[in-house]
């Protein structure tokens, strides 16, 4: 038997846009049947429920939302 290896996708970044709406994507839903959907943090919420389920990665950046960048010296 023989495994094959899924390599994580990349990070979002700021170019990456939510399908739903154009804002800034901060989760990736993989499909299981192909493809992938992006979503901002608001429209991820109202999807995941039914559409996690139906993915094969669920990559959740949210936590970037409340990041604050640290200041200069």
């Amino acid at each position: 038997m023989s495994t094959t290896a899924v390599a994580e996708p990349a990070s979002l970044n700021a170019t990456d846009r939510c399908d739903r709406c154009g804002a800034q994507a901060y989760v990736r839903a993989v499909l299981t049947a192909g493809g992938e959907l992006l979503f901002c943090g608001h429209h991820a919420r109202a999807v995941e429920d039914v559409l996690r389920p139906q993915t094969s990665v669920w990559q959740d950046q949210t936590h970037e939302l409340t990041v604050r960048p640290t200041p200069e010296d």
